[in-house]
């Protein structure tokens, strides 16, 4: 297993200290780094799908106000 040092404010490290006091605290970094690795990659996944979707509307045909009420109204019963 890697060995990993971070410098955290006093106040952090003691808060954390406090509220985890009873608990294995290499377990607890590890699963919240995991969840903070999980949380960027869908953050990441969320952008690029954003992008591809401004993308491709860069590329769709644009209907002016009038033919798009036009195609609603001929599609209603």
């Amino acid at each position: 297993m890697a060995t990993v040092n971070f410098s955290v404010p006093e106040a952090v490290k003691q808060s954390f200290n406090e509220t985890f006091k009873d608990q294995n605290k290499s377990a607890i970094i590890a699963e919240l780094m995991r969840e903070a690795v999980e949380r960027a990659q869908h953050r990441q996944r969320h952008v690029a799908a954003i992008d591809r979707i401004l993308e491709r509307r860069q590329h769709a045909p644009s209907l002016s106000e009038h033919e798009f009420r036009s195609i609603r109204e001929d599609d209603r019963p």
